[in-house]
């Protein structure tokens, strides 16, 4: 396997951002507005004020992102986390959640957390395995999201 280049974001990757993620909710979800919204426009929606998107290359093919949604000085959320099926279980994921985590701690802040289901017990191993707890559910955007984890840094 070639390795696995982390690299932030780039505009020309954005149909990548968006193609891998309709891919993975398409097949266990429904695509909703606000999906809709920060993929169209992550300009708009993610990157105008902080936020972030990495992207994991093999070669020269995106296979992997994660997006880091600023909410305010202290807090991010960790979202849009997509694999290319293709090359799943091979740790892309793992590589892309610890780069966002290591990017949310030096951008400041101190709470990180994620919205998830219980469905997808894969990803919710890989987030526990990297320091996320489970925490009490919130009001959220997306009607699929049934489980939220979250990590503070000191």
């Amino acid at each position: 396997m070639e390795t696995i280049r982390i690299l932030d974001y780039q505009p020309q990757f954005a149909e990548d951002f968006k193609r891998l993620n309709i891919a993975w909710i398409s097949k266990y979800f429904v695509v909703e507005p606000h999906d809709l919204e920060q993929l169209d426009h992550p300009y708009e929606h993610i990157l105008h004020d902080g936020g972030q998107i990495l992207f994991a290359l093999q070669g020269d093919t995106v296979v992997g992102t994660v997006a880091l949604v600023k909410v305010d000085n202290s807090t991010m959320e960790l979202a849009k986390m997509a694999v290319d099926e293709n090359v799943r279980g091979l740790g892309i994921g793992k590589k892309l959640c610890l780069a966002a985590i290591e990017k949310a701690r030096e951008s400041g802040t101190k709470h990180l957390f994620l919205e998830s289901n219980r469905k997808l017990a894969p990803a919710l191993a890989l987030y526990t395995t990297v320091g996320f707890q489970e925490v009490a559910m919130q009001d959220t955007p997306y009607s699929r999201a049934d489980i939220r984890m979250a990590m503070d840094f000191e």
